[in-house]
């Protein structure tokens, strides 16, 4: 079995990447096959509205027509197993490269019929990592978890079941002391990166660990 991560931060090795490579190392130790994606690598735009995934008798029905670095990358998730998205949250919401990649992943399985449905070949389990630099009392006062749902209902609608890990209040700067950000105190931040973002890290490993079990059965 194959499953598949897709990291949409510019940064490889920090917290949406590290939980990402936990989520495939949990999958990975129940025998997965693994890939991890960065969109920064890639050259791609978001959905060009050229409706050939719309089109009757088009031969890109139900796929996307765009041809560039994204495309290899649609073909292979349609064919995995299981699907994990990570982004941290820049104003609110996903980064542009995630967003971009959201709208031609998920636009050209559903369907305008009435009642919609999904040209997704198999129900498949995904899960979306988000990393934000707000803490939980933020995150919930700001509405963050209103973007996350919708994602989740989305995802749900087009590959089936979906859930989602929040990371907060993490740990931004490798060093603060290079950089104006005189609202935040290093030394809580270095502390949360040593008490909580371990626990971030075990939830996503379990979260790779489930998918990967659940498509073993």
């Amino acid at each position: 079995m194959k499953i598949m991560a897709v990291n949409g931060s510019p940064r490889k090795t920090w917290n949406t990447a590290t939980l990402l490579k936990k989520a495939l190392k949990g999958a990975s130790s129940q025998g997965a096959e693994t890939e991890l994606i960065h969109l920064y690598d890639l050259t791609f735009t978001g959905c060009t509205s050229c409706f050939a995934c719309k089109t009757k008798g088009s031969k890109s029905y139900g796929r996307c027509a765009v041809k560039d670095g994204l495309a290899p990358i649609l073909k292979n998730i349609a064919a995995a197993d299981a699907l994990i998205l990570g982004s941290p949250i820049y104003f609110g919401n996903v980064s542009g490269e995630m967003r971009s990649f959201l709208e031609r992943l998920l636009f050209p399985y559903f369907t305008y019929t009435d009642p919609p449905q999904s040209l997704f070949p198999q129900k498949i389990p995904t899960g979306f990592i988000y990393t934000m630099n707000v803490p939980e009392e933020m995150m919930r006062e700001w509405g963050y978890e209103q973007v996350f749902g919708q994602n989740q209902r989305l995802l749900q609608m087009v590959f089936g079941a979906s859930e989602f890990l929040s990371s907060c209040d993490t740990l931004q700067f490798k060093d603060y002391a290079k950089v104006v950000a005189d609202r935040f105190d290093p030394e809580k931040k270095a502390r949360r990166r040593q008490e909580i973002f371990p626990r971030d890290c075990e939830q996503a490993l379990a979260m790779g660990a489930r998918f990967a079990l659940t498509k073993n059965r």
